[in-house]
C-alpha cells in the first residue's frame, strides 16, 4: 500500500480556486486542449543516449522510445513542448505520463519510477503553467493523464483461451492508486483518463482515482475520453460511443469526450451522439487525420481546424484539443476557429436507469416491462449447474445466449453452489461471456448472497451492471458501505426489502423497508435514485397454509407504495418463486406467472426475473384457468387454493410443456427437416439440408418457392394460433436468410451478364421510419427504366446512407420517409451532404413531404447539387433522366431553383391565418352539456387481445381506394375499373390482388392481432386526459392533446380531442385505445420475393397488409362500438358508411391532424402492453413496425369528430413540453410541421 500524504492546506486551496475558476470559464467559452506530445518528441530526433541522461547512462536494457522517462532526463525538452502548447492557445497541457504505470514501465524494467515519473511529470507541467499564466494574464491548467496501460482487463490475450487475462482489475487499481498519488503530488489540476480502448480498465482508474480522492480529502475534476477504433463506432472491446458513457457516468466526469484513432471527420458523428445524451461537458482531441502508408499524419493545421470549427458551430464542444499527429500550429489553427463559437450548453437529461452492456439499455417509468433473464443460474436451472459444475462452460453460454435471443434484455448470472468455487465459476463465466458479443451486448445482474463473489464480478464487467442485491439485513452501517461500494463499481442496485429483524413478508413491512433504504441511499449515500430497483420479496402462494394467501396481494401493493412515494426507483422480482406451489407443472406455472406480472406490472413493477422464452400470455390464458389463478394471486377466495388444486392437473402438458429436443429429426425427409429447423429455429444444420435440397429441384429457386416457403408458413400457422411467440419467430427468419443467402449465388449463376444501366441509384427510408412500399414501388419502375438501384432498406442512418453512396460511387441518392419526424432527419442528410462536399443530386419523396417542405428547410441546406421533391412514381424517372444527363441536370436545376425561389417568397409571403392566445382558444373550446349527457360505461372494460382474426372476416372492411392509390392509379373504387385512361390497368391489378388476397386467407399467411382497451378517464385541465385503473383508485396515465388556436368565423368551437371527455368532477367517462396489425407475416412473404427478385408480389403483399390493417382497425372499432363499449349494440351500418365514418365516436391515430403528437404512441402502447399482445413495437421515431399495423384512441361522444390541428403558437406548444416534461426544442421538432413559427 502506498504511502500518500495529503497536500498542504495552502497548496489545496489555491488548486480548489483554479478549479473553481476553470469551471465558472467553461460555461464562458470552448477550452483549448494541447497536441500530441509524442508528435513533438519526435520532431527531436532523440537517441538512446538522450533518453538515458546521465542518471541512467548505466542501464542494462534498452530505453529509446521510453517517453515518460524524459521528464526526468530531459526535463527542459518537455517543459519546452508545454510551453509550445501553452503559447500556441492551449488553456489545458497533459502530462508527459501516457505510460507511467507500472505495467507498462515493466517494459522498461523502470517500474519502480512510477511515483517519481507522475510527480515530476505534473510539477514540470505545473511549473510551466505557472509561467506561462504569469506572462499572459491568462489561466493555465495541468491535466494529469492516466494512459490505458498496454494490458486489457475484458480480453484475453490468449486465442485458446478467452477466459484468461493477463491482468485484473484488482491489479489496474493499484497501479492507478500509485500514479494517481504522483500525478496530484505533482501539482495536477484535473485527472485525465483517456485513450480509453477498454471500459473495464477505464473503470478500474476510476476507482483508484475517487481512492485516492477519499485518502487525501481532496477531489479534483475527472476528464474521461474514449476511443472510437474504426468506422464501426465501437471502441477495441466493443462498446458503442453510448454504451461506454452509461458505463462510466457514476465517476461524475468534468468531460466525457473522445480521442486518437480517428481523424476529427471519422469522429464527429459519435462526439455528435455523445453532445446529445451525456449531462456533462463534452471534449474531443482528434488525429490530424488518419495516418497514410507510412503510419505519418497529413492533414494540415488548416484543414483540421475547418472540420473541428464545424464541431463548434454545431454546439458539440465544450474543450477541443488534438492526438496524433497534431502540433502546436493546428492548436493555434483550432484555438483561433473555435474561438468565435458558444460552448455547448449541457442538456437536462431525463432521469432514467442506463445501463449497459456493448449497447446501451435505458429504462425510465414509461417503458415497457423489462425481462431479466433467469436461467444462467445454478440455483435456478437444474441444466445449468450440471454444465458449470462439469466444466462445461462453451454449453453454459449458449443458455446465456438462448435468454437474450428470446427477449431478455438482462441477464442475471448467479454461481451459489456448494459444490463449486463459486467466486472463480462467476469470474470465469463473466471473462467468457465478454468474448461472446451475442451475449454481452446485454447487461449483467451479478446476483449472489454472498458480497465477495458479487464484488469478483464487478470487476469483470465493462457495462454498467446491477447488483443483486443488498438489504438493511446485516444493519444500517453494513449497507451503506456495501451501497457506496457498488457506486464505485459504477453499478446499479436491487435492494431486497430485508432488515435486521427478517425479510418483509407483509405490506406493510414491505413499504417500511423500502422508503427507510430509499432515504438512506439518497439522503446520505447520494445514490441515484433512477440506480435503485426494490425487490419488494416474491413469496410462493397456493402453500395450503393461510398466512400465506396474501403474499401476491402484498407485492403487488407495495409495487404501487414504491411508485407514488419513492420517485424514479425501480421494481423488480424473483417471478417464478410465486408459483413454488406447482413446481412440476409447467403451464399452470406459467399462467401464474402472466397473472401476477399481469397485475403487478399494472402497479409499477418494472422488471422481473423470468425465462424469456417461457412466459404464457394473459389474454391467451384459457378462462377457467385464468379465473382460478386470480382468486389465488389476488386472494379472492378463502378456497382459492383448494379450486387451483382441482384443476391443474387438468392443464399439465398440455402444449405448453416444452419437448426435449433430440436428433431424431435428423433421419426426416429433408423438405422435413427444413420445416423441422424452421420451426425449432435450429440453424446448425441448414446449409447441409439446403444443400441437399438443391439437388432435388431443376432449379435453386424452387427450393425457396417449395419447401422454406412451406416451413415458413407452417411457422405462420403456428405463431397465428398462438403455439409459438415473436421471439421464435425471430429465430425462424435467421434459419430461413441463411437459406436463401447459400442459394442465392446458385440463383445468380442462372443470370445473364448485366448490361449498361443509366445510373445507379441509392434508396434508403430514412433513420427512425419504417415505411417502405412507396419508396419499392418507385425503385422496381426505376429498375425497369434501366437504373441500378441499391436498396439499404428502412431506418437507415445518415452516416450509413452516405458511407455507401461513396463506396458504390452512386449518381443519385433518393430518400424516402412517411412519419413527421422524417422530414428533419432529411433536412439533417442534406445538411451532411453539403458538410462533406457531396456532388450529386437528393431525390425527397414519401407520403410526409411536399414540394413547399423541400424548398423551404432541404434544398436551401444543400448548395453543392440540388435537392429535387418527387411526387410519385412517375415522376422519378424523368426526374432521374434529367439528373444523370449533364446538359439536361444543368436547364432542370436552374428550372427548379427558379421554381423553389418562388415557392419560398410565396411561403415567406403567405398571409398567417389569425391565431388565437392558447387561453383564448381554450376558452372558445367545443362545450359538452355534461349535465344533461351521461356517458355510457362499458359493457366489458379493460383490455382484450385477439390474436389469429379471421381474415374473411376482414375482406369485406377493406376500402379499397387507397389501395389504387399507392399503386398510383388515380380513381374511387368500384369507378375506376371502368375509367377509360386506367380502368384495363386498374382492373389487372385488381384481379391480381384478389388471387392473393384469396391465398392469404385460405392458406392464413397472415396472423391478424389486435389489442383494446376501454379504461375510466376524466379531462383534466383544458387539454389533459387522466387514466384510472378499472375501480378508478389508480391514476395509470396522462395523455395530451392539442387545441386548434385558428380564429374561426361564425363561433365554431377551436377543437381538442380532450374537449369529447368529461372533465374532473363531473360524470364518470371512459377512453379506449387499440393497436392492430395484419401481422409481421407480410414482411417476412415481402422479403421472400424480394429475394427472388419478385418486386411485383413483394409490393403487392405490402399493399394488400396495409389495407388489411385498415380493414382490422374499422372491424374492431365496430366491435368496440357494440359489444366492448357498447354504446352502439343495434348497429346497422354497410361498408360505405363505415368508409364515410357516419358511426357515432372516432378512433383517431397519434400522429395524424387531430392528434399530430408521434409520442403519445408510447403512453398507447404502454397502456395496452401493446408489443407483447401484438408483436407491433415502436421505433425511435414512434413508428410503428410491422408497418401494416394502426393505433390510435376510442372516443364516445356523440359529437366527437375528426379535425385538423392546423398551426399553433408558441404558447401552446410551451405548455405542451412542460406537460409532458419535455424540452421545448423537442417538442418542437415532433411538432414542426404545426408550428406557426420558425424554429
Amino acid at each position: 500500500m502506498s504511502q500518500f500524504k495529503p497536500m498542504s492546506a495552502n497548496v489545496t486551496e489555491l488548486r480548489q480556486a483554479r478549479i473553481a475558476q476553470l469551471k465558472r470559464n467553461m460555461l464562458e467559452r470552448i477550452h483549448i486542449l494541447d497536441g500530441g506530445m509524442g508528435t513533438l518528441i519526435q520532431s527531436h530526433q532523440l537517441e538512446e543516449k538522450d533518453y538515458r541522461g546521465v542518471r541512467f547512462a548505466d542501464l542494462h536494457q534498452e530505453v529509446k522510445g521510453n517517453n515518460d522517462l524524459l521528464v526526468l532526463t530531459q526535463p527542459e525538452i518537455i517543459a519546452g513542448i508545454h510551453r509550445q502548447y501553452f503559447m500556441a492557445g492551449a488553456d489545458i497541457v497533459e502530462t508527459n505520463t501516457f505510460n507511467s504505470t507500472r505495467v507498462s514501465q515493466a517494459d522498461y524494467h523502470l517500474q519502480d519510477l512510477v511515483v517519481e515519473l507522475n510527480r515530476e511529470a505534473a510539477a514540470l507541467a505545473r511549473r510551466v503553467a505557472e509561467e506561462v499564466e504569469a506572462e499572459t494574464g491568462i489561466p493555465r491548467y495541468v491535466a494529469g493523464v492516466l494512459g490505458p496501460t498496454s494490458k486489457t482487463a475484458s480480453i484475453s490475450p490468449d486465442v485458446n483461451d478467452p477466459g484468461y487475462r493477463a491482468i485484473t482489475f484488482d491489479q489496474l487499481v493499484e497501479e492507478y492508486i500509485e500514479a494517481t498519488e504522483g500525478l496530484m503530488a505533482g501539482g495536477a489540476d484535473l485527472i485525465l483518463i483517456e485513450t480509453v480502448f477498454d471500459t473495464l480498465n477505464a473503470k478500474a482508474a476510476i476507482f483508484a482515482v475517487q481512492e485516492v480522492f477519499e485518502r487525501c480529502g481532496e477531489e479534483l475534476p475527472i476528464m474521461i475520453s474514449g476511443t472510437i477504433t474504426d468506422a464501426s463506432g465501437r471502441t477495441l472491446t466493443g462498446q458503442t460511443a453510448e454504451a461506454f458513457w452509461n458505463s462510466i457516468a457514476h465517476a461524475k466526469p468534468l468531460t466525457i469526450g473522445l480521442n486518437c484513432a480517428l481523424g476529427a471527420e471519422e469522429l464527429r458523428p459519435h462526439i455528435e451522439e455523445l453532445s446529445n445524451k451525456v449531462s456533462t461537458f463534452i471534449s474531443a482531441h482528434p488525429n490530424a487525420g488518419l495516418p497514410n502508408e507510412f503510419g505519418e499524419y497529413d492533414q494540415s493545421a488548416a484543414e483540421m481546424a475547418v472540420i473541428v470549427e464545424e464541431f463548434a458551430a454545431s454546439g458539440f464542444l465544450n474543450i477541443i484539443g488534438g492526438c496524433c499527429g497534431t502540433t502546436p500550429a493546428h492548436i493555434k489553427a483550432i484555438a483561433d476557429a473555435v474561438k468565435k463559437h458558444k460552448p455547448r450548453i449541457v442538456p437536462d437529461i431525463k432521469p432514467a436507469c442506463r445501463l449497459s452492456g456493448l449497447e446501451p439499455f435505458n429504462f425510465d417509468e414509461t417503458s415497457l416491462f423489462v425481462n431479466v433473464g433467469e436461467r444462467a443460474n445454478v440455483t435456478g436451472s437444474a441444466k445449468f449447474k450440471r454444465l458449470i459444475i462439469n466444466d462445461d462452460y462453451d454449453e453454459a453460454l449458449s443458455i446465456a445466449r438462448q435468454q437474450v435471443e428470446s427477449g431478455a434484455q438482462i441477464i442475471d448470472i448467479n454461481m451459489d453452489e456448494g459444490m463449486l468455487d463459486s467466486e472463480a465459476a462467476m469470474v470465469r463465466f463473466l471473462n467468457l461471456i465478454a468474448s461472446e458479443p451475442d451475449i454481452s451486448r446485454v447487461p449483467i445482474m451479478v446476483d449472489s448472497s454472498k458480497w465477495e463473489i458479487i464484488e469478483a464480478g464487478l470487476k469483470c464487467i465493462q457495462g454498467k451492471a446491477i447488483v443483486n442485491s443488498i438489504s438493511l439485513k446485516e444493519g444500517k452501517e453494513e449497507f451503506i458501505a456495501k451501497a457506496k461500494r457498488c457506486m464505485r463499481y459504477g453499478a446499479a442496485v436491487v435492494v431486497m426489502a430485508f432488515d435486521e429483524k427478517g425479510q418483509a413478508d407483509t405490506e406493510a413491512r414491505k413499504n417500511e423497508i423500502c422508503e427507510l433504504s430509499y432515504r438512506i441511499l439518497v439522503d446520505e449515500v447520494g445514490f441515484l435514485p433512477e440506480d435503485i430497483i426494490f425487490d419488494p420479496n416474491i413469496f410462493a402462494v397456493a402453500t395450503g397454509i393461510e398466512e400465506h394467501n396474501n403474499y401476491a396481494v402484498d407485492f403487488i401493493n407495495s409495487c404501487k407504495f414504491i411508485t407514488d412515494n419513492l420517485p424514479h426507483a425501480k421494481i423488480s422480482g424473483g417471478v417464478s418463486n410465486v408459483s413454488f406451489s406447482f413446481r412440476g407443472n409447467e403451464p399452470v406455472r406459467e399462467a401464474i406467472h402472466s397473472v401476477f406480472l399481469y397485475h403487478a406490472i399494472q402497479n409499477g413493477m418494472s422488471m422481473g426475473i423470468v425465462n424469456a422464452g417461457q412466459l404464457a400470455v394473459y389474454d391467451d390464458l384459457p378462462a377457467e384457468l385464468k379465473e382460478r389463478v386470480e382468486d389465488v394471486i389476488l386472494n379472492r377466495r378463502e378456497d382459492g387454493t383448494d379450486r387451483m388444486l382441482e384443476i391443474a392437473e387438468k392443464y399439465r402438458g398440455d402444449g405448453s410443456v416444452k419437448e426435449e429436443e433430440t436428433q431424431e429429426w435428423r433421419n426426416l425427409p429433408v423438405r422435413e427437416r427444413l420445416t423441422h429447423a424452421l420451426v425449432k429455429g435450429v440453424n446448425t444444420f441448414v446449409v447441409e439440408d439446403t444443400e441437399e435440397a438443391r439437388h432435388q429441384f431443376a432449379r435453386p429457386i424452387e427450393v425457396i418457392e417449395g419447401p422454406l416457403m412451406d416451413g415458413m408458413n407452417v411457422v405462420g400457422d403456428l405463431f397465428g394460433s398462438g403455439k409459438m411467440f415473436l421471439p421464435q419467430v425471430v429465430k425462424s427468419a435467421r434459419v430461413m436468410k441463411q437459406a436463401v443467402a447459400y442459394l442465392l449465388p446458385f440463383i445468380e449463376a442462372e443470370k445473364d451478364g448485366k448490361s449498361e444501366t443509366q445510373g445507379k441509384i441509392l434508396m434508403a427510408t430514412v433513420k427512425g421510419d419504417v415505411h417502405d412500399i412507396g419508396k419499392n414501388i418507385v425503385g422496381v419502375v426505376l429498375q425497369c427504366n434501366n437504373f441500378e438501384v441499391i436498396d439499404l432498406g428502412v431506418m437507415v442512418p445518415a452516416e450509413k446512407i452516405l458511407k455507401v453512396a461513396k463506396e458504390e460511387n452512386v449518381d443519385i441518392i433518393g430518400l424516402s420517409g412517411l412519419i413527421t419526424p422524417s422530414l428533419d432527419e432529411m433536412v439533417h442528410v442534406a445538411r451532411e451532404m453539403q458538410r462533406l462536399n457531396f456532388h450529386l443530386p437528393l431525390m425527397i419523396g414519401g407520403a410526409t413531404t411536399s414540394k413547399a417542405h423541400n424548398a423551404v428547410k432541404i434544398e436551401p441546406q444543400y448548395k453543392n447539387d440540388i435537392a429535387v421533391y418527387v411526387a410519385d412514381a412517375s415522376r422519378a424517372v424523368g426526374v432521374a433522366q434529367k439528373l444523370v444527363n449533364p446538359q439536361a441536370k444543368i436547364d432542370f436545376i436552374a428550372e427548379l431553383r427558379e421554381e423553389y425561389e418562388t415557392v419560398r417568397v410565396r411561403n415567406a409571403n403567405r398571409k398567417q391565418k389569425a391565431l388565437l392566445p392558447y387561453e383564448t382558444a381554450i376558452s372558445k373550446g367545443y362545450q359538452g352539456d355534461w349535465d344533461n349527457y351521461q356517458p355510457p360505461a362499458p359493457l366489458k372494460p379493460g383490455i382484450h387481445v385477439f390474436s389469429d382474426f379471421d381474415l374473411a372476416d376482414l375482406v369485406k372492411y377493406i376500402d379499397w381506394t387507397p389501395f389504387f392509390f399507392s399503386w398510383e392509379l388515380a380513381g374511387k373504387f368500384p369507378r375506376i375499373l371502368e375509367d377509360e385512361v386506367v380502368g384495363e390497368a386498374a382492373t389487372n391489378l385488381f384481379k391480381d390482388a384478389q388471387a392473393m388476397l384469396k391465398r392469404i386467407v385460405d392458406e392464413k399467411l397472415f396472423n391478424a392481432r389486435a389489442v383494446v382497451g376501454i379504461w375510466p378517464a376524466q379531462r383534466r385541465g383544458a387539454d389533459d386526459l387522466v387514466v384510472f385503473n378499472e375501480d378508478r383508485s389508480v391514476e395509470i396515465a396522462l395523455l395530451h392533446h392539442l387545441r386548434q388556436q385558428t380564429d374561426k368565423p361564425n363561433a365554431q368551437p377551436n377543437y381538442s380531442l380532450a374537449d369529447f371527455v368529461a372533465p374532473e368532477g363531473t360524470k364518470q367517462d371512459y377512453i379506449g385505445g387499440f393497436v392492430v396489425t395484419s401481422g409481421i407475416e407480410a414482411e417476412e412473404l415481402a422479403k421472400s420475393y424480394d429475394k427472388t427478385h419478385d418486386d411485383y408480389n413483394s409490393i403487392m403483399i405490402k399493399a394488400l397488409a396495409d389495407r388489411l390493417a385498415e380493414a382490422f382497425a374499422e372491424r374492431m372499432h365496430e366491435i368496440v362500438r357494440k359489444e366492448i363499449w357498447g354504446y352502439a349494440a343495434d348497429e346497422k351500418l354497410s361498408n360505405d358508411d363505415l368508409i364515410k365514418e357516419t358511426y357515432n365516436g372516432i378512433r383517431p391515430a397519434p400522429g395524424y391532424p387531430a392528434c399530430p403528437d408521434h409520442t403519445e404512441k408510447a403512453t398507447l402502447f404502454r397502456l395496452l402492453n401493446a408489443e407483447q399482445h401484438t408483436g407491433v413495437n415502436l421505433t425511435e421515431n414512434f413508428a410503428m413496425y410491422p408497418t401494416a399495423a394502426v393505433s390510435g384512441w376510442y372516443f364516445s361522444h356523440p359529437d366527437a369528430k375528426y379535425f385538423g390541428l392546423g398551426k399553433i403558437d408558441k404558447d401552446q406548444v410551451t405548455s405542451i413540453a412542460e406537460r409532458k416534461g419535455m424540452e421545448l426544442d423537442t417538442m418542437e421538432r415532433w411538432l414542426s410541421p404545426n408550428l406557426s413559427y420558425d424554429r
